[in-house]
Parts: structure tokens; sequence; C-alpha cells
């Protein structure tokens, strides 16, 4: 059995170890691989693990040997499902890896825009505390979130986690979500999308990217939200009309937004949001901490190990193959 994994360096740039997954077969590993070369290093493959590169129908149909693709991600729409399920292919994910992580760079990107840590700190290293007048200064406004009010869109894990850690800083709790949510935070009020963003000091964005709410963010919702409070989305970066975003911030509609995902990944240098006023942009790594990137690892591995024993677990497609 022939194991390929496409893009294994974001997983894996060399803090952690292929040793369980390379016992399960032979293993060749790429760090990345261009969509010219997808074909060529998948042929004659039975496993193939992928983060982002890119497996569609057409290649997907000239791998006949393939019977596996394990998905190094929660998110699974680099993958056509539907042509890996019409060939009997399996398709899993890892889910539910990055919750935490995830709940804890939302609130870097908040503390960021209550407390500028980083722009304090160089304030200080420049010299301006030495030549301060008085024992302390601030240079910009400092935010208090007891009191404040948390508007999350998504109430599944990760929304579920910031919801509580709001709640912790003593904050106001309001939620929407699409459908019933399974639980909900003692305390955190369900309302409609209208009202989280017309009530809330800060929206934190929680929701899979489908093919109703693409650019759900438009010019309309962020004219709703006060002119005071902060958009932060650490899901996915096409929820968002960049356009109406990058020009909310510019004209001074709402306070800044913290992002760790965009719609193009990496961005083109023309991205409106790369310039926009208080906006601030990380590159899709809330996900990405050590101890993330283990869970999802081993977790990748014990999708394999229960597939090759037939008891497959985590499977995105497991209704279709099941036909």
């Amino acid at each position: 059995m022939k194991i390929v994994v496409l893009d294994g360096y974001t997983l894996n740039p060399c803090d952690l170890s292929w040793a369980d997954l390379q016992a399960l077969g032979a293993c060749e590993i790429y760090d990345r691989t261009p969509m010219d070369e997808t074909l060529q290093r998948s042929h004659d493959v039975e496993i193939l693990l992928t983060n982002k590169t890119v497996l569609n129908e057409e290649i997907i149909s000239q791998l006949p040997t393939l019977k596996y693709i394990g998905v190094l991600a929660t998110g699974y729409n680099v993958v056509d499902v539907d042509a890996a399920s019409r060939r009997g292919i399996t398709v899993t994910n890892v889910p539910a890896y990055s919750t935490a992580s995830v709940a804890q760079m939302v609130f870097a990107h908040l503390f960021n825009f209550c407390n500028h840590v980083a722009d304090h700190s160089a304030s200080v290293r420049a010299g301006n505390w030495s030549r301060s007048k008085d024992f302390c200064f601030w240079e910009s406004p400092l935010i208090e979130l007891n009191g404040k009010t948390m508007g999350i869109v998504g109430l599944g894990r990760i929304g579920f986690a910031v919801a509580t850690a709001a709640k912790a800083f003593g904050m106001e709790v309001l939620a929407y979500n699409p459908s019933i949510p399974r639980r909900v935070p003692e305390g955190v009020t369900l309302t409609d999308l209208q009202t989280v963003f017309q009530k809330s000091d800060v929206v934190s964005l929680h929701c899979p990217l489908t093919k109703t709410n693409n650019q759900f963010v438009n010019a309309d919702l962020l004219a709703q939200m006060k002119a005071s409070a902060f958009l932060i989305n650490t899901s996915r970066g096409p929820l968002i009309d960049e356009d109406a975003l990058a020009k909310a911030l510019n004209e001074g509609q709402l306070a800044g937004a913290g992002l760790d995902v965009l719609t193009k990944e990496p961005p083109d240098p023309s991205c409106p949001l790369l310039s926009a006023k208080n906006c601030y942009i990380t590159p899709h790594i809330a996900w990405a901490t050590r101890d993330a990137r283990a869970r999802l690892m081993k977790t990748a591995v014990d999708n394999l190990k229960a597939f090759l024993k037939g008891d497959s677990i985590n499977v995105v497609n497991a209704a279709a193959i099941s036909k």
C-alpha cells in the first residue's frame, strides 16, 4: 500500500513526527504540491492525504487505484466529495482538533483592540515612556470587556468555546445559529442575525462556508453595527464581502476588524483589506498551535488506521459510499 502526503509542511514544519503514519505503509511526503504535479505524484496511489491541495473530479477520475482521501483539516471543500463517492473512495476529515486554539485567537485579536500591547511596547522601546511627564501614558483608548456584548454567529464547538470565554470576562453574549444548536452555554441569549450585529460590541464569526452564506456579511449588515464595534473572523474568508468591509473601516462605520482568514489565501497585494484602516490580519494561523497540530496529526493517523481495519471514522461521505 502506498501513502502520499501532498502538502505536509503546514501541518508539520519539522516539529512533529510522521513516524506513526510511516508505520502504516510506504509513505511519500511532500512539503507542497503544485497543481500541475498533483496527478503525477498521486499516480498508482491507494491513500492520499491533502490539506489544501485540490483534488477535483478531473484528477480523481484519473486515479484508478485510489481508495482513501484523508483531509488534514476540518474543512474538506478542496476535495470533490461527489466525484470521490461515485468511485467509492472514502473521504475523511479531522474535526474538533483546534477548538481551544481558535477560540484563543479570537481573544488575541480582541485584546489587540482593547489593550494594544504590541503598540504600547513599541512606544516604550522608542523612548516615549522615558520622556513622559507622567508615570504612565496610553496612545490608544483602553477598553474593558466586562459588561460589553459579544455577538457570535455560529454556535458550534468553537462558537460555544468563545461564548464560554466571553462570559468568563463578564461579557453579555448574544448568539445566532441558523438551526437550533445542540447546546447553549448558560447565560447566552439566542437571537436573530440582525440583532447580533446591531447590539454587539464585538461580532465573531464561527460558521462553515455554505452555498447560502457566501459574503453574507455585506454592506447592509455592516451598516447595522455600532461605530465602536469590532468584527472578528477566524472561520472562512468568503463569509465577508471584503470590498464592503474595507469601505466600512475606511469610512469609520466600525472601529476595527481582526481577521485570520481571507477570501483568497495567500491574498493578492491588491486585496482592499491589506490597507484598510484598523484592520489586523493574521495569516490563517488560529488552528496552528503545536498542540492543535499534534492532535490533528494523531487523528489523521487514527482515521487511516480505522479505514484499514474496515471500521472507518470521521467519514464525510459515509452515506454516499454505502449506497
